[in-house]
């Protein structure tokens, strides 16, 4: 581990998530330097903040550690600050809290109950799809799920779940290769039908409301101001990049895990009691959102490091759910381990919206996997996603029975 150190590491280097080995990195440099001042090829700095205590302390202190300069790596500052205030991403107390709360208004019991009915259906008819064809690309599969959930709870009706599923796949995937202009290009043109989609939605439910998202922000007030369409489009993308892409590489990552730990697989088909732990230890091991930024709001000083006023700090989610300190045998995927204080929803103000959703749709997930089917086995080679900002599987072909 030495030798990681002294390579002065880039964490913000997609390939290091396709092809290196991350959690040997981030180990070493909790153990070395837990606040990393990583200078990146381009020359500008950020500090990436690696431990479980220091990245909780720095989600929870949003007057130190402000949101709205930006929530990611390589986020575009113009964007970042049209959005500022009005995507609830960007948004810090008190307005955060004002948006949460239009946004959580939609989830009544009655719509609760239709998203599990949601789930249920689609993860059946999923599962029963790919064994019937003994097998496939089980990332495909995956995807269904978080999308047609995230669709419903927006108000998307179900004919365009399909198309919903293949813009986002395109929109939120994998970073563009360097040089590769082709996959940028169609990536933002997937984002444009995308937001297109939701202007029409938009409309559709100011003349018919429903029991969803969207129409819950075209009738929500802040202080007796209406939120704009721009605010309701922006919030809309939130949700569905954020919600699809967190669940999907978790259901993705867990699966491979328990695939890599057969003894695991055979420990929660023989006691289905242990699927609340065993759902909290795959988000735990499998930390879909890689990292989450912030901006110093005032000169600071954190594990012995100066923080500066306008500084940008990176919390990386995985290293810090694999922190010594927190868990023990971090590296081992454990479905019994108890308790998981993780860190893959973030904590404090920004605590992930979707969690509780998130949350239900693994375990109907892998309650259904685990009772429809005796064995899992890879049929092909595993590629991982180019990303620094999610970690996760860009195709895995699996054979069942």
């Amino acid at each position: 581990m030495p030798g990681i150190l002294e390579t002065a590491p880039d964490l913000s280097d997609p390939s290091l998530y396709q092809t290196g080995e991350p959690e040997l990195v981030w180990a070493a440099l909790r153990a070395e330097s837990p606040v990393y001042r990583n200078v990146r090829a381009n020359g500008r700095p950020f500090w990436a903040v690696l431990s479980y205590p220091l990245a909780a302390q720095v989600l929870k202190d949003n007057a130190t550690f402000t949101s709205e300069k930006g929530m990611r790596l390589d986020h575009n500052p113009a964007a970042t600050a049209a959005a500022a205030g009005k995507m609830l991403i960007v948004t810090d107390p008190p307005r955060h809290g004002n948006i949460r709360r239009i946004i959580n208004s939609a989830f009544t019991p009655k719509m609760v109950r239709r998203l599990e009915n949601t789930m249920r259906a689609i993860v059946v008819e999923s599962i029963e799809g790919l064994r019937e064809q003994g097998g496939g690309e089980f990332v495909e599969m995956a995807a269904r799920l978080p999308v047609a959930v995230i669709c419903d709870m927006l108000g998307v009706p179900r004919e365009d779940w399909g198309f919903m599923l293949e813009r986002t796949m395109i929109a939120f995937g994998s970073d563009a290769a360097p040089g590769d202009d082709d996959h940028a290009v169609k990536a933002a043109e997937a984002h444009t039908d995308i937001l297109m989609y939701y202007d029409e939605l938009l409309e559709l439910r100011r003349k018919d409301p429903q029991e969803d998202i969207v129409s819950a922000m075209v009738q929500g007030q802040i202080g007796g101001v209406p939120l704009t369409d721009e605010e309701i489009f922006l919030n809309c993308d939130g949700l569905i990049s954020g919600g699809n892409e967190t669940t999907r590489h978790a259901t993705v990552g867990g699966l491979l895990a328990f695939i890599r730990n057969p003894d695991q697989w055979q420990r929660i088909k023989a006691d289905p009691s242990l699927m609340p732990s065993t759902v909290q230890e795959v988000l735990r091991y499998t930390s879909p959102a890689m990292h989450v930024l912030r901006t110093a709001t005032r000169d600071v000083e954190l594990a012995g490091q100066q923080i500066r006023a306008g500084d940008e700090l990176a919390v990386w989610l995985p290293s810090a759910n694999r922190d010594e300190q927190v868990f023990a045998d971090p590296d081992t995927f454990d479905i019994a381990r108890n308790p998981t204080r993780h860190l893959a929803f973030a904590n404090g103000t920004h605590f992930c919206l979707g969690a509780s959703l998130a949350t239900t749709e693994l375990t109907v997930m892998f309650e259904e996997l685990t009772r429809r089917l005796d064995t899992v086995h890879l049929a092909g080679p595993v590629r991982r996603m180019r990303s620094n900002l999610i970690w996760g599987v860009e195709s895995m072909p699996v054979t069942l029975s």
